[in-house]
């Protein structure tokens, strides 16, 4: 080194953590979002960090920071919700990108909160709550169609088939006949025509 001319700096090339403040998001459906985040990066090229830019620290920072909110500003809420990986990744790209000429490597990114106003949260509990009673209609259409199906099967059967019709009459008078509190009369063609189904059963 030349006295006056060289200095020495000391350069920490350990993986450094940082947190990203919240940063103030409008998401591409115009929703109002608070988000940060931690990034994790490490020097790889000292002479670059110094050389290239005055404080790489504060530079990476300021750099996470314009990123978070232009990455995150070309999704929707639901995709910032249910998409965090992808957006992690897409934000780790970014910035490992701009950061390369200061020789700076950004090895990781992690948005830790989405913070949502209450209007917002209110509107998507409405959401979810109208979103499980349409499933539960639907599911419950779809019950009452399989048995409207099967009721017309039985019923087909029925028709077509005399000896069942009265198997059926039969087993309605086991239920009633269960409430002594009942009488039951019973038209003589209609015993007539149970004893000719119990006979055919018997036969069968």
């Amino acid at each position: 080194m030349i006295p006056g001319v060289q200095q020495m700096v000391k350069v920490d090339i350990r993986t450094v953590t940082m947190d990203v403040p919240p940063q103030d998001v409008i998401s591409k459906d115009n929703v109002s979002v608070k988000v940060n985040a931690v990034i994790y990066f490490r020097v790889v090229d000292p002479q670059r960090a110094i050389i290239q830019v005055e404080n790489h620290l504060m530079a990476t920072s300021q750099l996470a920071q314009t990123t978070l909110r232009a990455v995150l500003g070309k999704h929707d809420l639901d995709e910032m919700l249910a998409e965090r990986e992808k957006l992690n990744l897409d934000i780790q790209k970014t910035l490992d990108v701009q950061t390369d000429a200061w020789g700076i490597k950004v090895s990781n990114v992690e948005i830790k909160h989405i913070d949502l106003n209450e209007t917002m949260v209110r509107a998507m509990a409405r959401q979810a709550e109208a979103e499980r009673e349409r499933r539960s209609k639907i599911i419950l259409a779809e019950g009452e169609l399989q048995a409207s199906q099967k009721l017309l099967q039985a019923a087909q059967t029925l028709a077509t088939q005399p000896e069942a019709m009265q198997l059926r009459y039969l087993q309605t008078l086991t239920v009633i006949a269960g409430d002594r509190s009942n009488t039951i009369v019973f038209p003589v063609d209609m015993l007539g025509s149970l004893t000719q189904a119990l006979a055919k059963g018997r036969s069968s």
